[in-house]
Order: C-alpha cells, then structure tokens, then sequence
C-alpha cells in the first residue's frame, strides 16, 4: 500500500507493480521490450512503445497500462487476451494454465497478423470484436469470440498510433503516422473517409458519445474535430504550443479536453469551438486526460520524458469553473494514462515507474 496527498489528507491506494521479463526486440521506432505489471499475483508481458518519444528505461505505452488491467497483452506482432483476475485464486485445467511462481493466466487467443508492434488494442462496444494499431501500417479487426481474422485495413502509409470504434460499433478510425485519421466499415471493412487536416503524425483519436463527431491530437498541435457522417470538417483548436497526446470528450458530449507537451490541459465547447479553461497546473507535458462519468472534473496525468521524472502527478480539476481539486503524487515516474472506475469513486494511473496505482477521488 502507499499514500496519497489530498490537500494533505493521506488516504490509502491500491498499487500494481510491475514485474520485468524480457520480450523480443520489433522493427521500427525501438528494439527495446518493456516489461509489464503484476496485479497481485497475476503479471502481463508488454510490447511498450510509447509513440517513439521516450528514451531508455522510460519506455512505455501511455495507453496499454490499464488495457492490461483489462486483460489484454501486446508483443511483438501479436495480441493475446488474458483471464485474470485481481486477488482471487483461479483454477483451470493444467491443459489451459501457464503457472508460475507469481503468476497465473489462461490465453484465450493471440492474434498474430501483424508484422510489427502492436501500438493499441481497442474492444468494440459489444465486445464481440477487437481492432488493434500497428507499426506495420495496418489496422486489424478480430473476432473476440473464437480469435479469428476479420479485416484488414491496409490504406495508412505510416505506422499506426491508435484505433477507435463508433459508439455504435459499426465504423473503425484509425490515426496514423503519415497525417491521417482514416474512417472504416466495420461491418464491410469498406473505406468511408480520409480526414487530411493534420500536418504531422496524428496521434490519438476520439469519437463523441454520440458519433456523431471524431477528434483527432496531432504533433503539429492541434486538436482538430471532424463531421463523421460526411468526413467534413469542423473545428480546429489552435491553444497549444505543443504536441497533443490526449483527448477526452465529456460524457455529454458538449465539450473535449485535450492535453498536450506544453504542460496545459485545454477544455474547448465541442458545440462552437470556442476555449473554455486552461489548467496549468502540471510542470511537464500532460500525457492522459479523462472525465468523470458525471462530467463534472477532470483528471490528467503528467511526466518529463528527457529525464523520467519531473512532474510525476495526476490532478483533478473542477470541470466548471476550472478549479484546482487534487493532487496525487504516489508516482516516481510519467503518467502515461489515466481513468475514472464507472461510479467515480476511484481513478487509476498507470506510469513509467513500473506501476498502475489507484486512487479515492474523493
């Protein structure tokens, strides 16, 4: 167990530790191979590969900490999905179990299509399906249910950050190194669009609650929002000075926060484009940005990649006035990602230090 700060009330938080294990080296951005967490005593191997910005020890998705506390896996080229649990005792058959002495997993299916690292995993919304981005250029879609190959999607001329599926299941976008963010059929694996606004590798991308919209943080940044039923687009938001690696649209869908390297989370009206609030309370780039289910803070998670250290917190902010909440400094490293639990009671971290923590919110 650690602590936290709350305006200087210690309260206790749950602690994921990593455990190291070496991986194969891949192709493309790095040759390293980062260990994952252990969850009790349950331990997931990681493809880390953190959009080839870091250097050394620090090399880790910002993404994947918490897909693994979902259990999903990523190294070289494939995908495995795990059935784990978080201090309960698991009891398959000796035929199905891989045992040892920390750990114990049961592979459903590993997905080896790709041809180089896995950057991130995505689960449609009726689970039935599983995207995954890669450094080989493509998107792939899965069937969750028995593990085999659904799609391809081979249109991206670079490697390919990030996935993410409509709300209702029935397209796929994909951002990618080589500017675009790329709209799929999920039904037919069919092209729909080809958002061309950025001017340098895109990053993330988020669709609306409603999906009606997608949002897309680039490197030239910007965070830019596009018309999903007809691939026109809408916004550009021009605050920053610094790459943007996250977006998060409020739960209502009125409003989207984006945080960037220039150490400032920005909250724009998702409704006319114009700048709500600017939090500047981080003293490093801000990797992860996240809404309460009600919609009324946010959270963002921070870190230095030149030295791995800096600012290592994640604060919660009031989503109305701009208000400073929180603070959390259990962490001895970046913060990658960072998520609210369903009743908004708790939020996970996951950093560079080898650990996923969670924390009270209130």
């Amino acid at each position: 167990m650690i602590t936290l700060e709350r305006e200087g009330v210690a309260a206790n938080a749950c602690t994921y530790h990593k455990r190291n294990r070496a991986l194969e080296g891949k192709p493309s951005y790095s040759n390293r191979k980062e260990p994952f967490l252990m969850a009790h005593q349950h331990s997931f191997s990681q493809d880390a590969e953190p959009l080839g910005l870091l250097t050394g020890e620090q090399r880790m998705s910002r993404r994947t900490i918490l897909r693994r506390l979902a259990g999903l896996t990523l190294a070289g080229g494939s995908i495995t999905s795990f059935v784990t649990s978080c201090g309960l005792h698991l009891n398959p058959s000796p035929a199905s179990q891989t045992s040892t002495s920390s750990s114990l997993r049961t592979a459903l299916y590993t997905y080896r299509g790709h041809s180089a690292g896995v950057m991130e995993v995505a689960w449609s919304p009726d689970g039935t399906r599983l995207a995954s981005a890669s450094n080989d250029g493509t998107a792939q879609v899965w069937g969750a249910a028995n593990g085999g190959h659904v799609y391809t999607y081979r249109r991206h001329a670079g490697r390919v950050n990030a996935v993410a599926w409509s709300p209702d299941g029935t397209r796929l976008a994909s951002a990618s190194n080589d500017s675009t963010v790329q709209v799929w059929d999920a039904a037919s694996g069919g092209h729909v669009y080809t958002y061309r606004g950025h001017v340098e590798r895109v990053v993330t991308v988020a669709w609306s609650p409603d999906g009606t919209r997608l949002a897309s943080g680039s490197n030239d940044g910007t965070a830019q929002v596009w018309d999903a039923a007809n691939g026109g687009h809408v916004y550009i938001y021009r605050g920053h000075i610094g790459r943007v690696n996250a977006l998060a649209w409020s739960p209502d869908g009125t409003r989207l926060a984006s945080g960037s390297a220039d150490r400032m989370v920005q909250v724009w009206d998702a409704a006319n484009g114009g700048h709500v609030y600017t939090y500047r309370g981080h003293a490093d780039a801000v990797w992860g940005v996240a809404w309460s289910p009600d919609g009324t803070r946010i959270v963002s998670g921070s870190g230095n990649i030149d030295n791995g250290r800096g600012d290592t917190t994640a604060q919660v902010w009031d989503a109305a006035n701009g208000g400073h909440i929180l603070i959390y400094r259990g962490h001895s490293g970046p913060i990658w990602t960072v998520a609210w639990s369903p009743d908004g009671t708790r939020i996970a971290s996951g950093s560079a230090d080898k650990t996923a923590q969670v924390w009270q919110a209130q």
